[in-house]
Order: structure tokens, then C-alpha cells, then sequence
């Protein structure tokens, strides 16, 4: 039994962890309102955050995590920025979604509690991210690097913008952006596959240089995408009044911000990754 898995600050990150987002889900669940994509999102990530974290600590604690053929550091790394985004999401969402003002009433507190909860796990991820990245000059795995993390992060948002398309098929220009999003999505979450299956050695050529490549190319497509999509999104089109939570309006304006988050993110993926490589 390793007791450091539950005894270092890593593992009391952890730890932590899986208390709130138990908390979390089992405060919401008592209120009986979860119903919806949304809510069914917020409870699958504290249920999902919770369930594989108690297993990461377990498969530490009992140390058969080196019998399983994978990079346990990478993944550990992968997940709990994985977690920690996604339990941000479920921090913003949850509370804009479902607690009403004037607030009151014991549904409301426990709302009000889960909603504390989990901004307190994401803190806990985030902790969590911050103990096991990689420092200037450590050798380390590549998911625990800022270029790996930045990997999790960009592959997340396209996500978050697959969640939010609707009605792009009647425009040129929106099927570009579309297809930009899917295609950087796909290399992307195929290198984070490929890093934690240990198959990155296999690449016959140099891979610090490929990515560099890659995100310089995932740069400029993104690029034409963020200048794309407002363009064909909103030429000629108001806002429609009302518009509620499904509006296609708010949607495409999500859009257009979380593209922009990504375009940011690959530019400080090339910029550290050349400055890595090259300098």
C-alpha cells in the first residue's frame, strides 16, 4: 500500500476532489431538478470526475496502476485538466440554469451549496494541474508539459462547440468553419490518444517538429475560421426577440467566443512549442 497517494498534495487534491463532487451530485440529485441537456451534463461530469478519480486514487494507493499499458502520468495529467475544465463548465452552467431568483427555500440552498461545491472541486483539479505540471526543464511526459496541457484544453473547446452548432449547412462558409473544427479535433485528440498509448515513438520523424508544423497549420486554419463564422453567421441577420435558451443566436455567438478561445490557445501552443524546439 502506498499511503503517499493519499498523504501528498497531489492526493489530498484528489481527495478533496472526490468529496465535493459527491457533494455535488448528491445535493443535486435531493432537489429532484436536473432534468434537461443541462442538467444531465452537470450531474455526468461530477458523477464522471468523481468515479474516475477515486479510481486513480485506488489504482496509486494498491500501485497496480504500472500493469496497465498505458502512460500513467500523461493520463493522470490528461484527466485532471480534462476534470477540471469540464467542472468549471458545470459550475457556470448549473447555477445560470437552474437557480431562479428571488432565491429561496431548502431547494434552493442545496443548489446553492452544490453550486459552492463544485467551484471548490474545480479548484481542487486546478490544484491538482498545478502540482503535476511539468517545470521548465524537467524531463517529463508530454501531457503534463504546457504544450500537452494546451492539447487537453483546445480539444475540450471543440467540444463545447460541437455542443453548439446549429444551422450551418445552407452556407459555404460555415461548412469551412466546420470542417476546421473537426479536422484540428480530430488530430488533436488522436495525439493525446496516441501519448497515453505509449505509439508516439513509432512516428518515423522527428515529433517535437511535426507538432510544431501541425499547430502552426491548426493556427492559420483557425484563423480563417474565426474571421468565417460571424461573418456568414450574422451578415444580415438580427437578433431575434425574444431569444431564449435554445436560440440559434446565442449559440452562434457562443460560437464565434469559443473560437476565438481556441485560436488563442494554438498560438500559444506554437509559440511555446518553437520556442521549445528552436530555441
Amino acid at each position: 500500500v502506498n499511503l503517499r497517494a493519499v498523504t501528498s498534495w497531489v492526493g489530498i487534491a484528489r481527495l478533496s476532489a472526490v468529496v465535493l463532487a459527491c457533494l455535488a451530485f448528491s445535493l443535486v440529485a435531493s432537489t429532484g431538478d436536473f432534468g434537461g441537456p443541462y442538467g444531465t451534463w452537470c450531474m455526468f461530469t461530477w458523477c464522471f470526475c468523481f468515479a474516475v478519480t477515486l479510481l486513480v486514487l485506488l489504482l496509486e494507493l494498491l500501485e497496480l496502476y504500472p500493469k496497465l499499458p498505458l502512460s500513467w502520468d500523461d493520463f493522470t495529467s490528461a484527466f485532471s485538466m480534462l476534470a477540471a475544465l469540464m467542472v468549471f463548465t458545470a459550475s457556470v452552467v448549473f447555477p445560470s440554469t437552474f437557480i431562479i431568483s428571488p432565491c429561496s427555500g431548502s431547494k434552493c440552498a442545496r443548489q446553492a451549496v452544490a453550486t459552492a461545491a463544485s467551484c471548490l472541486c474545480f479548484l481542487a483539479y486546478a490544484l491538482e494541474v498545478g502540482l503535476t505540471r511539468a517545470k521548465p526543464g524537467d524531463i517529463s511526459s508530454f501531457l503534463s508539459t504546457v504544450p500537452g496541457l494546451l492539447k487537453v484544453f483546445e480539444a475540450y473547446v471543440a467540444c463545447l462547440i460541437f455542443s453548439l452548432l446549429d444551422n450551418y449547412g445552407s452556407e459555404a462558409g460555415l461548412q469551412w468553419c466546420v470542417a476546421v473544427y473537426s479536422i484540428c479535433f480530430i488530430v488533436t485528440l488522436l495525439i493525446i490518444i496516441f501519448t497515453i498509448g505509449r505509439c508516439l515513438s513509432y512516428i518515423p520523424c522527428p515529433l517535437e517538429k511535426v507538432l510544431v508544423g501541425y499547430n502552426a497549420l491548426a493556427l492559420m486554419m483557425y484563423i480563417t475560421a474565426t474571421i468565417l463564422w460571424p461573418l456568414y453567421s450574422f451578415r444580415g441577420r438580427s437578433r431575434p426577440d425574444p431569444c431564449g435558451r435554445d436560440c440559434w443566436w446565442n449559440k452562434h455567438l457562443g460560437v464565434t467566443f469559443l473560437t476565438i478561445f481556441n485560436l488563442i490557445a494554438y498560438l500559444v501552443d506554437l509559440v511555446y512549442s518553437t520556442k521549445t524546439v528552436f530555441i
